[in-house]
C-alpha cells in the first residue's frame, strides 16, 4: 500500500496543493481509526470483519488483515481459560472432609507455627486441596488454616467416632480373664472394631493391669493407634473411662476440655506409649 503510493509520486510532474497534501496524508489516519473502531467495538473476529466491511480495505495488506483477526480470536480464546480457573477453585473448595481427631488451627504449615484454635474430633471441613509437607489448607468459618493431613477422611463413616460398640465375643483366648466388667467392654470393643489388632494385653501384676481394670492396645501404627484412641475418646462415657494414653500424651474425662495433654519422657518408646494404646476403667 505505502509503495504504491511511492510509485504514483514519481510519475507526477508536478508537485500537489497544500490542500491535495493535506488530504492525501490524512486519508491513512481516517482508515486506521475506523479499524481501530471496529476492534473495540466488536468482541469476536467475525464482528471485527462485519465492522471493517464499510471501510476502504483496499488500504490494509492481506498480512494486516490477518494479524487483527488473530488478535480478536486470542481475545475470545483466553475468556474460557480464565472461567476453567475459576470454576476449578470453586470445585477444590467444596472437598469436604472430615477429622478423626482434635486439631490445632495452624496459621501457617509449621510445628511451631502459631494456633488459632482448636478443631474438635469429627468436625467437617472445607479442603482447599493445598499441600505442603504434612500439613493441608483447610477452610473454617470463611478463614484458611493449617492442619495435620493425615487426621483429614473423605467420608463421616471413616470417623472413629462414629463405630458402633459390638459386644461380640473376641477370639482372643484367656484376655477377658481377670478383667472387670467395664475392661471387657473396652476389650470387645476394640477387638470389633480394629480386627487389625493381634495383640492386647490384659491383667498383669504391675500398676493399673493389677486391678483388672485396664488394657494394652499394641501398635506402632501412627495412624491406626490414633484412630483407636480416638474412638475410645469418643465412647468414654459409654464405656466408663478413667484415661487413654498414647504417645506420650494423656486424655481424661474429667478434663476433656484440655484435649490430649503432654506427659514428661519416661525414658522409652514403651513407657512413653509409643507402641500401644493405654486405656484404663472405672
Amino acid at each position: 500500500m505505502t509503495q504504491g503510493r511511492h510509485r504514483a509520486s514519481h510519475k507526477l510532474e508536478k508537485p500537489k496543493s497544500p490542500v491535495l497534501r493535506a488530504a492525501s496524508l490524512a486519508a491513512p489516519a481516517v482508515t486506521l481509526g475506523a479499524v481501530s473502531a471496529g476492534v473495540v467495538l466488536s468482541g469476536s473476529g467475525a464482528a471485527m470483519t462485519a465492522d471493517l466491511s464499510g471501510t476502504n480495505q483496499s488500504k490494509l495488506t492481506e498480512a494486516e488483515a490477518l494479524e487483527s483477526r488473530t488478535e480478536a480470536a486470542s481475545r475470545s480464546a483466553a475468556r474460557p481459560v480464565e472461567v476453567a480457573t475459576q470454576v476449578g477453585t470453586q470445585l477444590r473448595l467444596r472437598d469436604k472432609k472430615f477429622t478423626t481427631a482434635a486439631l490445632d488451627l495452624r496459621f501457617t504449615p509449621e510445628p511451631n507455627a502459631e494456633v488459632a484454635g482448636t478443631l474438635a474430633s469429627a468436625s467437617k471441613v472445607i479442603a482447599t486441596g493445598q499441600r505442603d509437607g504434612k500439613f493441608a489448607e483447610v477452610k473454617v468459618d470463611g478463614e484458611y488454616y493449617w492442619v495435620t493431613a493425615e487426621y483429614l477422611v473423605d467420608n463421616a463413616t471413616d470417623d472413629p467416632a462414629a463405630l458402633g460398640l459390638s459386644m461380640k465375643a473376641c477370639p482372643g483366648v484367656g484376655t477377658e480373664s481377670g478383667l472387670t466388667s467395664s475392661a471387657v467392654r473396652v476389650y470387645r470393643a476394640v477387638c470389633n472394631n480394629f480386627p487389625e489388632i493381634t495383640h492386647i494385653g490384659g491383667w498383669d501384676n504391675h500398676g493399673e493391669h493389677s486391678s483388672g481394670r485396664a488394657l494394652d492396645i499394641m501398635t506402632s501404627d501412627n495412624q491406626l493407634g490414633t484412630r483407636i484412641a480416638e474412638f475410645l475418646r469418643a465412647h468414654a462415657a459409654e464405656l466408663h473411662l478413667y484415661d487413654v494414653i498414647w504417645r506420650q500424651h494423656i486424655w481424661t474425662p474429667v478434663r476433656s476440655g484440655e484435649g490430649w495433654r503432654y506427659m514428661p519422657s519416661r525414658g522409652s518408646a514403651t513407657a512413653n506409649h509409643y507402641d500401644h494404646v493405654h486405656v484404663s476403667t472405672y
